[in-house]
């Protein structure tokens, strides 16, 4: 029996830069309402997933930052793990030499050296607000430091920037996919997966009464650590490969389809 159903926001819960669709949020309504507790675990800063959160009308604890920050449905701060502060300026420092795009957040706040293109484009797609202060201002944000972030020009630019940084900080810290044009990076040991444990251990929820449902490079650890996985039908090809089940695709409400076959 399911008694946590944790879901990734962008690709697998609603369509990138649309709402929740009805059909989804009355199966998240349903499953509550069932007494499964219903999570939300995202690459996103925990003020992107709120308002996704406030959709679904039912009280969801949230892990962010790729599992670096967990909050109760009250907003009550569970667990949180930083960069080492050393690490962060580190890999700043290397973007900066390479003159590459880099984002970083502190206190829930989003910080850019500059508002160019790649920062236009989170804004956008996550409807959030940069704050500018160039890269000698970045320099100074290394304090409770979740996540790091590149935006990329395109998928080739994202897969060297990943082979630069697993060269040079391989085994230092945590360096994944979120979508084609975005590469993370997170202290070593940090997963949503890491996450799920942590809050399920709180919860009193065993291993095999957690339900996972994902569709990107980020979601690979707690689809194959944790409970049973569920790929969605659009989900990256290293996603369906791990996973036995795959749903229908986000647009056709695979979300909806796997709650009703594998949870209700």
């Amino acid at each position: 029996m399911i008694k946590l159903f944790v879901t990734d926001i962008d690709g697998t819960l609603l369509v990138p830069g649309k709402k929740v669709s009805a059909k989804n949020i009355e199966a998240v309504q349903k499953m509550t309402a069932a007494g499964v507790t219903v999570v939300i675990a995202t690459g996103r800063m925990h003020s992107a997933a709120l308002p996704v959160a406030a959709q679904l009308g039912v009280p969801v604890p949230i892990i962010s930052y790729n599992g670096a920050l967990i909050k109760s449905s009250a907003g009550e701060v569970i667990h949180a793990h930083y960069m080492d502060e050393e690490k962060a300026l580190a890999l700043i420092n290397f973007f900066e030499g390479r003159d590459w795009y880099l984002q970083s957040y502190s206190d829930d706040i989003l910080y850019v050296p500059e508002r160019n293109d790649a920062a236009k484009f989170y804004e956008t797609m996550l409807n959030v607000t940069a704050h500018e202060v160039g890269w000698y201002g970045l320099h100074g944000i290394i304090k409770d430091v979740p996540k790091l972030l590149s935006v990329s020009a395109t998928p080739e630019e994202t897969e060297e920037k990943l082979d630069a940084v697993r060269k040079n900080f391989g085994g230092q810290i945590e360096i994944t996919r979120s979508a084609p044009r975005f590469c993370e990076f997170m202290s070593l040991g940090v997963s949503k997966a890491s996450a799920i444990k942590i809050l399920a251990k709180k919860l009193g929820i065993a291993n095999d009464e957690i339900l996972t449902i994902g569709d990107s490079d980020n979601d690979l650890p707690m689809l194959i650590e944790v409970g049973t996985g569920v790929a969605m039908g659009n989900a990256v090809p290293a996603v369906k490969a791990a996973c036995s089940i795959v749903t229908d695709t986000c647009e056709n409400d695979g979300f909806a389809k796997a709650v009703y076959k594998y949870v209700l």
